[in-house]
């Protein structure tokens, strides 16, 4: 059964790294094995310390960990992972490695055969059929915008609404609808700070803040706290 829990955020501000989403990372993660670190979104903070703030979280949780780029075999380092793990920061650096590392298929054919995966920010944004509702700048050229392709729908995680005064630019919402003008059949989940979505067979479960689901350019809903959907983030009948 396919298992996946997709985080809007990893951290709020103010609070020690992975604290607001720590009770259900614990649950997801319940009986299963080392998880396998993706770190390659870390540009700012650079893998070992990225993975380092990560393996002393896990640690405190009773649970181990590796990350894939200390391995020199990183597809066959994975066969011995009990969950996958992919952290936050640049959606492109993120996409362009794991193409480089041919790990997409691979990750894919787990995570579709039962292995829990985990993502935030950028990690989540790949488990998506693309990376094109990223928030990130493409500091780096990519092979292609197609990513794990886990879910069917795009995820834009740190939706937000706020505008800033005197900026004449695109809101998040602007940007949204020209992604559904130019996607008609495609559905964008946006994950505000403090959300997420747990996965598990074909259910979908809202968990902490209200998301909304964009449907076309001007066709919206919201979902609070325990709203059970289907993969398609269409509701479940009760």
């Amino acid at each position: 059964m396919k298992k996946l829990l997709l985080i809007s955020n990893s951290t709020m501000p103010g609070e020690p790294f992975f604290t607001w989403p720590r009770q259900y990372l614990v649950d997801f993660l319940k009986g299963s094995g080392p998880v396998a670190f993706l770190p390659y979104a870390g540009v700012s903070l650079g893998m070992d310390k990225y993975f380092d703030i990560v393996e002393r979280m896990l640690g405190q949780l009773a649970i181990d960990s590796f990350s894939l780029h200390h391995e020199k075999d990183p597809i066959a380092a994975l066969d011995r992972a009990g969950a996958i793990m992919t952290g936050g920061g640049n959606s492109f650096c993120l996409a362009r490695s794991i193409q480089q590392l041919s790990l997409v298929e691979k990750i894919r054919d787990m995570v579709d055969s039962g292995t829990p995966y985990v993502g935030w920010s950028a990690g989540a944004n790949v488990a998506c059929p693309t990376i094109k509702t990223t928030n990130d700048m493409p500091i780096v050229e990519v092979t292609t915008l197609e990513a794990f392709r886990l879910v069917h729908f795009q995820i834009n995680p740190h939706y937000t609404e706020a505008t800033l005064p005197d900026h004449g630019g695109e809101s998040r919402i602007d940007r949204l609808k020209e992604f559904l003008i130019m996607n008609p059949k495609m559905r964008v989940a946006g994950l505000p700070e403090g959300s997420l979505l747990r996965i598990e067979g074909n259910q979908l479960t809202v968990h902490g803040k209200a998301i909304k689901v964009f449907e076309a350019p001007d066709r919206v809903t919201e979902y609070a706290e325990g709203s059970r959907l289907s993969l398609t983030l269409a509701p479940l009948a009760e």
